[in-house]
């Protein structure tokens, strides 16, 4: 029997979830997760509406449907909740294995306490927590994952740019060292912004039109790579940029490195890795590439090696794409199956 998913928030991740399980199920992979519930306070006709079209990453590539608060897909059925809060929706009695919070909205233990108390067994939440105490543990796909026991009831999955980061950091501290990293992110348009200026933030920037500026907003990039890398704390700094794109993002990375390096060295590091222990995760190319060439690339993170550059023996700078939805939306569904399997085995040796 596969595991059960339920998705709580059907946004912009919840949606890329849901639609990267199909496309792997349809290229023979992920089979034994199965998504049977969505909570989200939209309208039905609108969820249905826009599962199938999406101005980013297409049709969705099966036929959709809906009936009777129910989401179809190819005949399949998936249960449709609007529930304002997690209490009203009895989570156990749906026989999930997992739920995945992808609505943004519950950052503090306390509050994602409340989806635990409603029935459901464990929580991955689409989101960087407040505080690492918050969850049970925070974890990058393809660097950290072995922390997991299967004890776990509440993980978080970082953020898109921590998954982007921290695998490059990890592999350039571990072979060259690193001293300090600065960071900035250029981040694709997200639904925090407005279309023309309007009172829709508290961060004064982000009243403005997004598809009129670049717009710096505040990140706390900084503080989730040192929550995954605690070797480098007090060693990174990030700040952020939002542009007028719809998707797929960028890391300007760089790297005060610990010993004397080159631009060539580097390069063949990443290119190596990129071929072997970080195979999937990461990608690397050196062809004259624009940022659209990587929607819907579902790696965590793809170099361009033909941006890479020495200024000295110890400074280097880095531009590392990725797609801020379907990459993140990808490795969601990575640690999921990791830590189900693991959470299962762990229960099956405990059965007397």
């Amino acid at each position: 029997m596969p595991f059960k998913l339920a998705i709580n928030g059907y946004g912009r991740i919840g949606r890329c979830v849901l639609r990267a399980l199909h496309e792997r199920k349809q290229a023979g992979q992920n089979n034994e997760l199965e998504i049977v519930a969505i909570n989200e306070l939209a309208h039905l006709e609108s969820l249905e509406y826009l599962t199938r079209f999406d101005s980013t990453h297409g049709r969705f590539p099966a036929h959709i449907g809906a009936d009777n608060s129910r989401l179809l897909i190819d005949g399949k059925a998936i249960q449709v909740f609007s529930a304002k809060a997690p209490e009203a929706i009895d989570w156990a009695a749906l026989g999930i294995d997992l739920l995945l919070e992808c609505s943004g909205q519950y950052p503090s233990r306390e509050q994602a306490m409340r989806f635990l108390h409603a029935g459901a067994p464990r929580v991955l939440f689409s989101q960087p927590m407040v505080s690492a105490e918050a969850v049970d543990a925070t974890i990058v796909y393809g660097i950290n994952q072995q922390q997991l026991s299967g004890d776990e009831r509440l993980v978080s999955n970082a953020s898109c740019t921590t998954n982007c980061s921290v695998p490059l950091l990890w592999l350039l501290n571990r072979t060259i060292g690193i001293d300090y990293v600065s960071i900035t992110t250029i981040h694709s348009a997200m639904n925090d912004q407005p279309l023309i200026d309007a009172y829709h933030h508290q961060d004064l920037r982000r009243t403005r039109s997004a598809f009129q500026s670049v717009i710096p907003v505040a990140t706390e990039l900084s503080r989730g790579i040192e929550r995954l890398l605690p070797e480098l704390a007090g060693r990174v700094q990030a700040k952020a940029m939002r542009v007028p794109t719809l998707n797929v993002s960028a890391l300007d990375i760089h790297i005060q490195t610990r010993r004397k390096t080159s631009a060539a060295e580097v390069n063949q590091i990443l290119h190596k890795a990129a071929a072997n222990e970080l195979n999937g995760l990461v990608a690397y190319t050196e062809l004259p590439h624009a940022s659209f060439d990587f929607n819907h690339d579902p790696h965590s993170a793809i170099v361009d090696g033909s941006q890479t550059s020495a200024s000295g023996a110890q400074l280097i700078n880095l531009l590392a794409w990725f797609d801020n939805e379907w990459g993140f939306a990808n490795r969601m569904l990575d640690v999921s199956a990791y830590w189900l399997h693991l959470a299962y085995s762990l229960s099956a040796q405990d059965a007397p």
